[in-house]
């Protein structure tokens, strides 16, 4: 009898222990690597195989595109060499000579895929292709892309060295997506580049269906594909305050999978905040009461089931009998946002000391610790 009931309890445990981890739902996409992630945060919602070195295709582009915007010199002509022009595979059609602004070729390297733009630019920008491709592995190191190496501007396979991951790719979405002229580019739908040479502009509609036509919530991406690499698609879409990334290799079946990972985040996430204010409010030590503040909120994806298990743990200075107001270091401790026994988030707790000053409009104070909004 004993038996039976160190049994049950130990059964009714594990079961307690279980039901208190987080909520994980099963499901499967056409994609050899897929990943979906919380653009902010960079949090992981889903993957698969989401590390594996694979080809990449012509999502390729979006670090072509990314350096283009970084240079500096979108507003100049860029002359088209016949390199570029000789390109092969997908084309907006340029010609040897020609003069054009380097952000129309941005705009028709990200919406059409030219091949013939993504080597323009690469001249234009990095002095030469093999210079360019300097620069895109030394960005690739500096965001933190460890299993990426880029041997050209376009994602051809031409050569052996052109590999990434879906979480890099992920990564490097994530950091391009900081730049408001990249997401307006991502996010165009058709562009008009004039023609020099003819008596009508060049129009170009993005290949991404999930933006132009497949997904209401896709805010932007760029597609890929070669005979080795197979399809490639990296996309964002954004619902209800939270902003996600995908990203497929070797998918069967893309446009769907990037829907079924976005409703997978949609409906078991949400971004879930905790006030600038609140992070400070209950540290009740005289020397610190009302002079503690942090720069920002805690703010994380988390499902239903993970919001019971959120905590905050402060750490402080501990005061000097001989501390005056002024002697008092800027920081002073940190706040760390843990779920359940990870921690997830940490920042800086600084001391309103006359060298540093909480700004009347860096904080919200519309929510004191729930959801910003339930999706689904």
């Amino acid at each position: 009898m004993r038996l039976i009931q160190r049994w049950m309890a130990a059964v009714m445990a594990l079961f307690l222990f279980f039901s208190a981890l987080p909520e994980v739902k099963a499901m499967s996409v056409s994609a050899k690597s897929a990943i979906l992630m919380e653009q902010s945060t960079g949090r992981v919602l889903f993957e698969k195989d989401a590390h594996t070195k694979r080809r990449i295709a012509s999502i390729t582009k979006i670090m072509t595109a990314i350096l283009a915007i970084e240079s500096g010199k979108m507003d100049e002509m860029v002359t088209v060499s016949e390199r570029a022009v000789q390109t092969e595979g997908s084309s907006i059609y340029l010609k040897p000579n020609e003069k054009i602004e380097l952000k129309h070729l941005v705009y028709g390297l990200m919406l059409r895929s030219g091949n013939d733009a993504a080597v323009a630019i690469a001249e234009h920008v990095g002095g030469s292709v093999e210079g360019f491709v300097f620069l895109m592995n030394e960005k690739a190191a500096q965001i933190g892309m460890r299993n990426t190496e880029f041997a050209n501007p376009h994602g051809l396979d031409d050569a052996e060295n052109h590999y990434s991951t879906a979480y890099d790719m992920a990564l490097l979405m994530r950091y391009a997506m900081q730049n408001k002229q990249f997401r307006k580019i991502s996010g165009t739908k058709v562009h008009r580049a004039p023609n020099p040479e003819e008596k009508w502009d060049r129009i170009w509609r993005n290949k991404n269906k999930l933006l132009t036509n497949l997904y209401e919530y896709c805010t932007g991406g760029k597609t890929g594909y070669t005979k080795r690499a197979k399809r490639t698609l990296v996309t964002t879409a954004s619902k209800d305050a939270m902003d996600l990334i995908a990203v497929t290799i070797n998918a069967g079946d893309d446009w769907n999978d990037h829907i079924a990972m976005y409703e997978h985040g949609f409906d078991h996430y949400m971004m879930t905040k905790i006030s600038a204010d609140d992070i400070v409010e209950d540290i009740d030590d005289p020397f610190y009461k009302k002079r503690l503040f942090v720069a920002r909120d805690f703010l994380y994806p988390l499902t239903e089931k993970e919001q019971s298990l959120v905590h905050i743990k402060r750490q402080l200075l501990k005061p000097r009998k001989d501390w005056s107001k002024k002697d008092v270091p800027n920081v002073v401790g940190r706040a760390q946002l843990y779920i359940g026994d990870e921690k997830v988030d940490e920042m800086p707790i600084f001391y309103e000391n006359g060298q540093t000053k909480k700004e009347k409009n860096s904080f919200f104070h519309l929510f004191r610790f729930l959801g910003v909004g339930r999706n689904g």
